[in-house]
């Protein structure tokens, strides 16, 4: 029972203190009134800040375009595309997305990356990385092409200026850094031929060849695993070893290479080589 008594006792007191008038508590008075200065001070605060976000004096007026470091830009036009960020980018100097302004920029073609950074008081600064075009993907007639990372963009080869040499890929789309890696691993390997691949092509089933810049087609077919090594970098071994004894027996008359085969490969000889060379034999015995 005592227990009981003591747990009403102190209840009612609480009851009772929180039932009374708040100003028979002037303790509690002050603590609510420095909580509502606070408050109230806060949403000034903020409505300033909002007041003065929406001024003119910050909205977007600058946006200066420049390139990364150590780099140029050939195919962008500074000024028009200046404009249409104006006119698209939504938003002032404080609430402007910078993620939506980086991804309208990487939409544009020959935009790589794009880095976007605010300038107080109503200005951006935009580095761009400007795409490097290496080749074209899917003909000299296509609008994609592929730049020195293996990507494809939208571009047009007239576009690209002179002094440009690109190599012509073609493959699925998907397989566009695939066929990149391929091309440098076959330019390592001609290399010692003072040959430099033009051209690649990717079938849909992954069986590859290449055209280099003395004329002469290889045919790769499927680029399968081999322990350490793969198939191909085996038959081109294999190539290379038995090279000397086909020049020597064919001296510049080789325009086609089959290395498909597991054992051996295949040449073929082109055959106006072969009617000179049956001509000047001709010419030779009559001479005799």
């Amino acid at each position: 029972m005592s227990r009981m008594s003591a747990f009403l006792n102190g209840f009612g007191e609480i009851f009772a203190s929180l039932a009374s008038p708040l100003w028979n508590h002037p303790e509690r008075m002050q603590k609510l009134s420095r909580f509502l200065m606070r408050c109230f001070a806060v949403m000034v605060c903020v409505g300033i800040l909002v007041w003065l976000s929406q001024r003119p004096v910050f909205a977007l007026r600058q946006v200066v375009i420049e390139p990364v470091a150590g780099e140029t830009l050939k195919h962008i036009n500074k000024p028009v595309v200046k404009q249409q960020v104006l006119e698209t980018v939504q938003g002032n100097f404080f609430s402007v997305r910078l993620e939506d302004v980086k991804r309208g920029f990487e939409s544009m073609p020959w935009v790589r990356h794009a880095n976007v950074r605010r300038v107080w008081p109503n200005g951006l600064i935009v580095s761009i990385e400007e795409q490097k075009p290496f080749g074209t993907w899917g003909g000299a007639d296509s609008h994609t092409l592929m730049n020195t990372h293996g990507e494809l963009f939208a571009g047009r080869v007239s576009d690209v200026g002179d002094g440009i040499q690109l190599v012509d890929f073609s493959g699925p789309e998907d397989a566009s850094k695939e066929v990149m890696r391929l091309y440098e691993r076959a330019n390592a390997w001609f290399k010692p031929w003072s040959a430099e691949v033009k051209s690649l092509t990717l079938s849909e089933r992954y069986a590859w060849h290449v055209k280099l810049s003395n004329g002469m087609k290889v045919e790769f077919g499927r680029d399968e695993e081999n322990s350490d090594k793969t198939l191909t970098e085996d038959r081109v071994a294999r190539l290379f070893k038995y090279w000397p004894e086909v020049q020597e027996k064919w001296a510049n008359r080789v325009d086609a290479i089959d290395l498909r085969y597991a054992n051996g490969f295949a040449v073929h000889l082109a055959s106006a080589n072969l009617k000179k060379n049956e001509v000047d034999g001709k010419k030779s015995e009559q001479k005799q």
